[in-house]
């Protein structure tokens, strides 16, 4: 059986393209670089992180985008021996505009080389390429209207214009032709997420609709032209969760259609799993995928028939999926072990470097900077874990700040830091945003900072048991509580500004900020990532 999700922990808007037994999901990365998740697979069940393939500064610079802008909605294809990705960089969410640009890049596999990008157009998000059977290759993105009230956290229909349609050149690198609004969605509004499937002569187009929050939706609809006129699914949507509020997955939507070499159909979809009693969701939107079939009608139904999303659902290989494992680093190579990103900066080598014997964390702007800051961090991927380091710092002002985060934006996190106090010397503190939006004011959970020893390594560790968050730390001895249990809750999509502000996922990691300017290096020797098997 596969078991939902397939891909833990903020991985959303899931492309799925088969090239002959080989699967390949395509997942937004945010402003979390390299840009854009790809994972492998052969059985539907086990998947490997394969690339990210937007890796340098000529394909990608999110220096200054807002939190929960860059890479949205990727789409990913394989025609005429390429690989071919398309995606949007965003670089303003509030207000009435969005500033979205769209680009594509191009590799002979997975593993690359990725080409530079080639600029496509900006009147919208969510783009995908379609290669026609006729040769032709099709553009479509979502179109975006400012002329309404669909204003940062409060998305309104309005300004989800419908469907742009346009015939792309991939000779010349540019749309060419008519450019035409295809399809309007259903009454459930919101349209965005477009994906083309063809079968019999018939243009599917699956859609999200009800924006990403608790209403969000998989629509179908179809036409013999590909530019329409698109009739509704007759059940309108594939997937949704928004009339179950107790189905095990929610804010079910945006997905895309693959089809095994058997002919068997699949649906991928983005879903949450808010913690128990709450509308809250830590790990992000997350991605599934639900066996579909064929009926009489020419339509695509969920196996089960029923549009709420299965957590357990039939394979098309005999395969069992692997258990979770826990993670454990030391930092004496000079490579970034693969489940960790870092924030909008394609210069790395300005934030972190390595030693031989430390992954070295160069301080920089504020652990709230949209900027340069040296955050490196991997996503949280199950409700309960436990996060350690041991990092060597020496702090000479308050300025200089280096430890471990759970961190999901910049008004939102816990921070348990070494840093420098005028009367006690090196110190332990506690540095809490929690949820305040949008002003991201700190809050200081520790009454009084820890006296630490004078030099010295220090090891600091996280538990986090669902919403409860204890920070650990030790010097010579054993692991001491540090502080009081802090809401882990907050850290999720939904915590501060509210469901649909934050479309990222919690992460935890190391941090290094010196807002002196002195860039003070803090040294982080060993990272790992202990998980308890969600239930």
């Amino acid at each position: 059986m596969i078991v939902n999700p397939i891909l833990p922990g903020f991985n959303p808007d899931p492309s799925i393209c088969r090239v002959g037994e080989d699967y390949y999901i395509a997942t937004s990365t945010f402003e979390w670089f390299p840009g854009v998740q790809i994972h492998h697979s052969r059985d539907l069940v086990n998947w490997r992180l394969a690339k990210r393939p937007l890796d340098r500064a000529s394909q990608l610079d999110m220096r200054g985008n807002p939190d929960s802008g860059g890479i949205w909605a990727p789409c990913l294809s394989y025609a005429d021996g390429l690989f071919w990705l398309v995606y949007t960089d965003v670089k303003r969410i509030d207000g009435n505009f969005k500033d979205a640009h769209n680009y594509i890049v191009t590799a002979p596999s997975i593993e690359g080389p990725w080409s530079d990008p080639v600029y496509v157009n900006s009147s919208g998000f969510d783009p995908s390429l379609f290669h026609d059977d006729d040769g032709r290759k099709w553009f479509l993105n979502m179109v975006w209207n400012h002329r309404s009230n669909s204003v940062g956290g409060q998305p309104k229909h309005p300004a989800f214009a419908g469907i742009l349609l346009q015939e792309y050149d991939a000779e010349a690198g540019k749309l060419i032709g008519e450019v035409k609004n295809v399809f309007a969605g259903s009454p459930h509004g919101l349209v965005e997420g477009p994906h083309l499937f063809k079968r019999d002569g018939w243009y599917y187009m699956t859609v999200a609709e009800g924006g990403t929050g608790y209403s969000h939706a998989v629509t179908m609809a179809r036409s013999r032209q590909i530019d329409g006129p698109y009739e509704l699914h007759p059940d309108v949507y594939l997937f949704t969760s928004k009339d179950t509020p107790n189905a095990t997955l929610q804010r079910a939507g945006h997905g895309q259609i693959v089809e095994t070499p058997e002919g068997a159909i699949y649906h991928t979809h983005l879903c949450s799993r808010p913690l128990p009693g709450t509308r809250r969701s830590p790990l992000g939107r997350e991605t599934a995928i639900q066996k579909c079939v064929w009926k009489e009608d020419g339509w695509p139904y969920p196996e089960t028939g029923s549009p709420v999303p299965e957590v357990r659902v039939p394979a098309p290989t005999e395969a069992e999926p692997a258990p979770p494992q826990a993670k454990e680093h030391v930092f004496n190579g000079n490579t970034l072990p693969e489940e960790f990103q870092w924030l909008r900066t394609p210069h790395p080598e300005r934030i972190f470097t390595f030693t031989g014997s430390a992954l070295r964390l160069i301080g920089r702007e504020s652990i709230g900077s949209w900027f340069e800051q040296a955050l490196v961090a991997r996503r949280q991927e199950h409700f309960s874990y436990r996060a350690e380091t041991e990092l060597d710092f020496q702090p000479t002002t308050y300025q200089q700040v280096a430890g471990l985060t759970a961190y999901y934006n910049r008004h939102k996190f816990h921070f348990l830091a070494v840093t420098w106090h005028e009367e006690l010397g090196r110190v332990l503190t506690i540095l809490s945003c929690p949820g305040d939006w949008p002003d991201g004011r700190l809050s200081f959970p520790l009454e009084e900072p820890v006296k630490l020893p004078e030099e010295g390594r220090i090891g600091l560790a996280v538990e986090v048991r669902e919403a409860e968050l204890q920070f650990f730390y030790k010097t010579d001895g054993g692991w001491q509580p540090v502080g009081p249990v802090l809401d882990a809750s907050v850290i999720s999509d939904e915590g501060g500004r509210g469901e649909h502000g934050s479309f990222t996922g919690a992460f935890v990691g190391m941090v290094c900020f010196d807002t002196s300017g002195s860039a003070i290096p803090a040294d982080f020797t060993r990272f790992a990532y202990h998980p308890e098997t969600d239930g």
